[in-house]
């Protein structure tokens, strides 16, 4: 018998008991739907985080420290330990080795990296706004020239171009502060405006002599409060742009940020006479164009310097993409396997309900193992069946409800969570027909080996 008549034939075998093929195939359906979408939202996923990658990280980018323990490679240090002038002690408690400015310096001489910008911990004193006396305090950030961030008012140098000296970015959502003091209507007027910032540099500890003399002044207030306060200094920038969080930011900005060299300037103010004074926690750098950032990562490792490429923080991304994705994929798995019960339970009925026309068929002159071939067929249909199914509702789902998810996870225009691609679909179906047919392995043997003389006597 030919395999096509075959196929056939398991075809219209099926259709005689089409509610009981029907709910075995929404049992298979189920396990498909959870894979189909499994597959969609890590493909998605995926997408996404190369986009964050791609528009936030160069690919020649390194993240350079000196203890290991902050990129998660070993446990960060706790309680009692031997002094160490480089080392700091967090809020909690952890303490980090830190880069002084002996270590940015020998980075910088290096000759298989580039543009060493160490990252500064900037606090000011307060700012104030053009046309306002009113204060206001945050946080100073430096201006990373890798990033071309997206600007809602003002304008930005291209990428790897850092801001003048004088020019000072802050996040859109900073400029809704003047519009509800009523200092601008709009807070795109702040573009242009004068920007004024007070850094204040730690007071050091009076002699016994100084304080002696402020006690004896004319002005005992007055000089106490000089000599107990630190160096104030006033900074004046030119608000240069305001840029626009975006659905694809790494890292999103909360402080306003200032050129390279100033972001120095300040740090070096306000932390000069402290232990943090040219300490920092980490620098950035380019590998040179002709280097892999590979193989310079392994070089800095050798000198006691251990950093993070644009792809490490790939495979971070997508490690936990992975492991959200087979959590769920478990679950699709837990349901096929269940359904894997039901085709064999069907099968055995099917075989026991079609006895005597087994048995006519043997008799007419069908080979047993082209029996066998009919109830794996069979098998195989009902896996088709529930894997078309459950793909065909989880793709018309998912495209429906895209739009929403993309607003609720706030995605940005142009991506989606679920994106579903046809080969691993399709895969996908193949894959639930082959796994039907191993179900259904056992009950077409039993059909194939069945005596046709006894077959046509069963009632």
């Amino acid at each position: 018998m030919k395999r096509r008549d075959i196929v056939r034939r398991a075809g219209r075998s099926l259709k005689q008991s089409k509610v009981r093929t029907l709910l075995t195939s929404f049992a298979i359906a189920v396990g498909a739907f959870t894979l189909t979408v499994s597959l969609a939202a890590g493909e998605g996923s995926r997408q996404y985080a190369d986009k964050l990658i791609g528009s936030n990280v160069n690919p020649r980018a390194l993240f350079i420290v000196k203890d290991e323990s902050l990129f998660g490679a070993g446990p960060a240090q706790s309680g009692v330990r031997e002094y160490d002038p480089d080392v700091t002690a967090t809020r909690t408690g952890v303490t980090i080795k830190q880069l002084t400015q002996a270590d940015v310096d020998k980075l910088q001489a290096r000759d298989d990296i580039e543009d060493v910008v160490p990252l500064y911990q900037i606090g000011i004193k307060y700012f104030t706004v053009e046309g306002s006396d009113t204060k206001f305090a945050t946080d100073i950030g430096r201006y990373d020239s890798t990033i071309q961030n997206e600007t809602a008012a003002g304008s930005l140098p291209s990428t790897g171009t850092d801001i003048q000296s004088s020019d000072i970015v802050m996040p859109e959502n900073f400029a809704d502060a003047f519009v509800e003091k009523g200092i601008f209507e709009s807070k795109n007027d702040i573009v242009g405006k004068e920007l004024t910032i007070t850094i204040e540099k730690p007071a050091t500890q009076p002699s016994q002599e100084e304080i002696q003399r402020a006690l004896t002044s004319p002005n005992a207030p007055s000089a106490i409060a000089a000599l107990t306060g630190g160096e104030t200094r006033e900074l004046r920038f030119t608000v240069r742009a305001l840029i626009k969080q975006s659905a694809t930011t790494l890292n999103p900005i909360t402080a306003m940020q200032v050129s390279p060299s100033k972001a120095q300037e300040i740090y070096d103010f306000t932390t000069e006479g402290t232990s943090q004074y040219q300490k920092y926690t980490g620098v950035t750098a380019l590998a040179k164009t002709n280097q892999d950032p590979e193989e310079v990562k392994a070089s800095l490792a050798q000198a006691g310097y251990p950093s993070q490429t644009a792809k490490d923080l790939q495979n971070l991304l997508f490690s936990i993409v992975n492991t959200l994705q087979g959590i769920v994929i478990g679950f699709g798995v837990l349901a096929l396997f269940v359904s894997v019960f039901g085709i064999i339970n069907t099968q055995y009925i099917s075989v026991l309900e079609r006895t005597q026309q087994i048995g006519l068929m043997k008799a007419l002159g069908m080979r047993n193992r082209d029996v066998a071939k009919l109830f794996r067929y069979e098998a195989a249909w009902i896996g088709f069946l529930g894997g078309v199914i459950g793909s065909f509702v989880a793709v018309a789902i998912g495209t429906l409800l895209n739009p929403w998810i993309t607003e609720q996870l706030s995605l940005g225009e142009g991506n989606h969570l679920l994106v579903f691609q046809p080969l691993p679909v399709g895969l996908l179906i193949l894959s639930l027909m082959i796994i039907a047919v191993i179900a259904g392995f056992f009950p077409a043997r039993k059909a194939a080996k069945l005596d046709p003389i006894e077959a046509l006597r069963t009632e």
